[in-house]
């Protein structure tokens, strides 16, 4: 259809020419005409040369004035100046490009990299590029989205430098709305379990409280004291809780640090919150050892003592449930129970809780977390019935369990008393003679 169209523009053209025909002297008059014409362009061949940047040399600036004014409408150089401005701390990111004409006093022209439409996202690549007529070379230069200013027109005398707008802060946003928005991308394409993970760390950085911060040194540290005693291989020997087999005080034999971790005890607030607030606790929500014991806490003055025993009393409680969870005959009584999110995962990971019943080794090792925190509630001096009803075994077994712990079971008026001498003394493992 082209080639169609072109031989009938050919013959419409021949045929409106034949009966005009102009004379030579009209020809040769039109073509100097033509090559007299200013206005008509001309083919340039020139080579074309791509600067690269370089991070020493600042990249052109490029300014435009969307009000209409022409720098270069007035020959003299003079008649305009034009100041580049840094910020003092972020110099590198915040420039201010002022032009001032002479001819108008009273407006200068500002143009900056951080408001405006400086703030919108860098979706194309930009250059400047200078035809050099002498030498027949194109040179281009890069230049970034955020060096090209518009040029505002601002009355002198009004102090607005200093001021930025409210929509500025786009890239310089404050620590929080940083960690939100991390969080909602980590939401979206994060991994499951790196998701979980996320979740418990909110848990522990709630926005009213202000000790949040505190919080994560905290599981800093908490991380740093699980790795201590990961790395101390005694405890896992005898499978025991960590130990400190040179201690001189009670207290130092066990740390209870290494028990419960510092991050552990903003979760372990609900017989605190029942006891301070009146509400009775029954063995059919708790055990038997913190039922009698509970008392204790309202003849305590001292308020970080009574919270502490407190914590102590309720993770005694989650450590008897949780055995009971995994057990045949326990596990009606804990079906009900609401575990902390963090206590949950330590357990399931410490005792390795992948079937519904727990290993013979795991099983003493979490009766013996038990046993340390109740020397720790009765302050080293206690006695077995309760904590026997509860683990559901005998005295005869439990003092066994005692005893490899390195207390010592003594019997007064029918009633057993452990106590815990220091330094520690474990029993020697007896072995059996082979017959010959």
């Amino acid at each position: 259809m082209d080639s169609d169209t072109e031989e009938t523009r050919s013959q419409m053209t021949a045929t409106k020419s034949e009966p005009l025909t102009p004379s030579k002297k009209h020809k040769k008059r039109k073509r100097v005409a033509a090559e007299a014409d200013p206005e008509k362009p001309q083919q340039v061949q020139a080579t074309i040369r791509v600067i690269p940047g370089n991070p020493e040399r600042i990249p052109p600036l490029v300014g435009y004035f969307p009000s209409g004014f022409d720098p270069t409408l007035y020959p003299d150089p003079d008649s305009t100046k034009v100041g580049v401005f840094r910020h003092k701390e972020r110099g590198g990111t915040r420039l201010q490009v002022v032009v001032t004409p002479n001819k108008e006093p009273k407006v200068d022209f500002v143009g900056t990299t951080y408001a405006g439409e400086a703030q919108a996202g860098e979706l194309c690549s930009y250059g400047l590029g200078i035809l050099d007529k002498a030498t027949q070379t194109l040179k281009i230069v890069p230049i970034a989205s955020n060096k090209i200013f518009r040029m505002e027109a601002k009355i002198q005398g009004l102090d607005s430098a200093g001021k930025e707008p409210a929509g500025s802060g786009i890239g310089e946003l404050s620590t929080q709305e940083k960690a939100k928005r991390r969080n909602e991308l980590h939401n979206l394409y994060g991994t499951k379990k790196s998701i979980r993970q996320n979740k418990k760390m909110q848990t522990l950085k709630q926005e009213d409280d202000p000790d949040s911060q505190n919080d994560l040194d905290a599981i800093k540290q908490g991380m740093i004291d699980r790795e201590d005693t990961e790395a101390s291989e005694g405890h896992k020997d005898r499978n025991t809780p960590p130990f400190n087999a040179s201690a001189t005080t009670p207290h130092e034999a066990y740390p209870l640090d290494k028990i419960i971790t510092t991050e552990e005890w903003k979760f372990l607030q609900d017989i605190y919150k029942l006891s301070e607030g009146g509400a009775e606790i029954s063995q059919d929500s708790f055990p038997a050892f913190v039922c009698n014991r509970v008392h204790k806490l309202q003849l305590i003055e001292d308020e970080d003592k009574r919270n502490k025993l407190s914590c102590i009393f309720s993770y005694i409680t989650h450590l008897l449930k949780f055995k009971d969870l995994h057990s045949m005959d326990g596990f009606s009584s804990a079906k009900g129970h609401r575990f902390p999110s963090m206590i949950k995962d330590k357990f399931s990971t410490m005792f390795d809780a992948v079937s519904k019943r727990l290993s013979t080794e795991k099983n003493n090792l979490l009766i013996s977390y038990v046993l340390v925190l109740t020397l720790f509630a009765d302050e080293f001096q206690t006695s077995m019935t309760d904590i026997a009803k509860d683990l559901r075994m005998s005295n005869a077994t439990l003092r066994t369990h005692y005893e490899t712990l390195g207390c010592k079971v003594s019997k007064k008026n029918d009633v057993s008393t452990v106590t815990l001498p220091v330094p520690l003394q474990f029993p020697s493992v007896r072995r059996k003679r082979r017959n010959r």
